[in-house]
């Protein structure tokens, strides 16, 4: 919405609109989903003033007990993304979905940034070839992003390596703090430059290097819930999907099975929509696997990493 959508709410002149956008509040349905007490902090403005622009603005947003009719209604126009794998498009129910956080989890190499890689380049693609016609955002906690490897991405895929570089908004977080405010950003920015996609490659990284010892645990699970709930309310407002990768943690006293598990604990487990867990396969595969999802079955299948990006793995 516009600037002028803002300034008719309820109790909102020009100066507090301006106040509300310098905060990254540029929308109704971004002040709808935004808890008054941070919009308070960040503002300035009064918590009881806070209290009645908030109302007014989730009357104008209808941000009200709806019929599960409704929702279904809703959840039609709701757009997919591909991944440029038809395996992985099945196992995902179509792709990555807006309105919704997808988390990819696995140990190193495999291949959790490679999808995030290859998400830059289809996210770019119009509708009707899979993608979701707009930009990206890219926080990298770890400084993996490479951009020759979106060169060779949307080489192999008939696209123009440099104008797809040109569309990708990349941000090295260097810090827990960092990333928090870069995340803050986000609700001014998004509509701002057309995002269609964010991804942040790793949303744990930071946070478990910082937060060290158990006397920090409860910091750090509550920042970090603060956060993914942050970008729970990004896909909501703004129609987009929000794909994050996860680390996984060993336990050497599990003797059978896999002793990984994913990091962050129940904080990352609540949050995110849909998980997917990623390993190492035969021949030199990788496995995906929906752990957990509202609706997805818990299946599997094989891909692969190539010079292409992501491929099906010929069964």
């Amino acid at each position: 919405m516009t600037n002028e959508d803002l300034a008719t709410l309820d109790g909102v002149g020009p100066a507090m609109t301006s106040k509300l956008r310098s905060a990254g509040l540029t929308t109704v349905e971004a002040i709808a989903v935004t808890p008054p007490r941070e919009i308070a902090k960040k503002t300035g403005i009064g918590f009881n003033t806070v209290l009645n622009i908030v109302a007014a603005a989730r009357k104008s947003a209808c941000v009200d007990f709806i019929t599960a009719e409704e929702l279904w209604k809703k959840r039609q126009n709701m757009l997919k993304c591909s991944m440029g794998s038809k395996n992985l498009d099945e196992l995902l129910g179509g792709g990555i979905e807006t309105q919704a956080m997808t988390e990819f989890i696995g140990e190193y190499g495999v291949g959790k940034t490679q999808i995030c890689l290859m998400l830059c380049v289809m996210a770019q693609l119009p509708l009707e070839k899979g993608g979701l016609n707009g930009n990206v955002v890219y926080i990298d906690t770890e400084g993996t992003f490479m951009p020759e490897r979106i060169f060779e991405i949307a080489n192999a895929l008939g696209v123009d390596p440099h104008k797809t570089l040109e569309n990708i908004f990349l941000a090295r977080a260097y810090n827990s703090s960092h990333q928090c405010l870069l995340t803050d950003h986000l609700f001014k920015f998004c509509p701002e430059n057309d995002i269609k996609l964010v991804i942040v490659d790793s949303m744990i990284g930071h946070f478990r290097g910082e937060y060290i010892g158990r006397e920090n645990l409860s910091e750090r699970q509550q920042t970090l819930n603060s956060q993914l709930h942050k970008l729970l309310r990004l896909t909501e407002a703004f129609n987009l999907p929000v794909i994050v990768t996860n680390q996984v943690l060993a336990n050497p006293a599990q003797f059978f099975g896999d002793p990984n598990k994913p990091a962050g604990g129940h904080v990352m487990a609540h949050a995110c929509t849909h998980r997917v867990y990623l390993r190492r396969g035969r021949k030199g595969t990788r496995l995906a696997k929906v752990i957990d999802s509202p609706y997805l079955p818990e299946n599997s299948t094989r891909f692969k990493i190539t010079e292409k990006g992501i491929e099906d793995v010929q069964e």
